[in-house]
């Protein structure tokens, strides 16, 4: 069976991009921090019909990414496609002035050293299955920048020129990689929403379909789609699913 990993599965985008592998026939390996929130997740997978794991997993601990991996080879033997979409970083809106060290070593280490420790666990089994694909979850503030989150767009800036460099390095071995950039109504967002109920008019106002991004069926999708043979000959892209908000992407 085809298998597929994803960070940071236990709500929102994560979630939905597990079930949508799911349902395009992968086991499904959900890795969680906390296991309340991914076990849930892994059993809506099975109500399914599909086979998925929980696996608590912090994706800033080399060691809990390298053993996530390790459970996916054990129960679907091997690992076929690579999803870190996991991140812990300051979400609320604040000026460069305010940034702090704890701010920066959050955003980095959830965004860059987990992509970093997620590309060295899972490069032998991606390379080893013969159609390999690691997938990261960027974001369009990594190319258009962010005036309220600064070290959120530094990040994902980084995870894309890292996406690039890898998709170079693992070409030869039959690995494509790429990034996602998407919108989408996540548990965050809503709360943001609460917060601020101007924000859904004024995000749904930027986007020509006139709405947000639904997890599963709007970026999990594109997900599932770069996780397909179909997608064989893409790499080192970023693909926008955002409903065109930022159609200079």
């Amino acid at each position: 069976m085809t298998a597929a990993l994803v960070t940071g599965a236990g709500q929102g985008v994560g979630r939905g991009v597990a079930l949508a592998l799911a349902g395009a026939g992968f086991g499904v390996v959900v890795a969680a921090r906390r296991a309340e929130n991914g076990e849930p997740v892994a059993q809506e997978i099975r109500d399914r019909g599909g086979r998925a794991v929980c696996v608590p997993t912090d994706v800033t601990v080399r060691d809990d990414v390298v053993a996530a991996v390790a459970v996916a080879r054990t129960e679907f033997g091997g690992l076929d496609v690579m999803v870190h979409n996991a991140f812990s970083g300051r979400n609320s809106p604040y000026q460069l002035e305010e940034a702090t060290l704890p701010d920066w070593d959050r955003a980095s280490r959830s965004a860059m050293w987990a992509s970093i420790y997620c590309a060295q666990a899972a490069s032998d089994a991606l390379a080893a299955s013969g159609r390999g694909r690691y997938i990261l979850v960027s974001s369009a503030a990594g190319v258009e920048g962010s005036a309220n989150l600064p070290l959120y767009a530094a990040v994902k800036a980084a995870q894309r020129a890292f996406a690039k460099s890898l998709a170079r390095e693992w070409g030869e071995r039959g690995v494509t990689v790429n990034c996602i950039a998407p919108v989408a109504v996540t548990p965050a967002l809503e709360t943001a929403f609460k917060t601020n109920p101007a924000l859904r008019g004024r995000l749904e106002g930027r986007t020509p379909l006139g709405r947000l991004g639904d997890p599963e069926a709007d970026i999990g999708s594109v997900v599932a789609f770069l996780a397909s043979e179909a997608a064989g000959f893409v790499t080192g892209q970023t693909i926008a699913c955002d409903g065109g908000s930022f159609t200079g992407l």
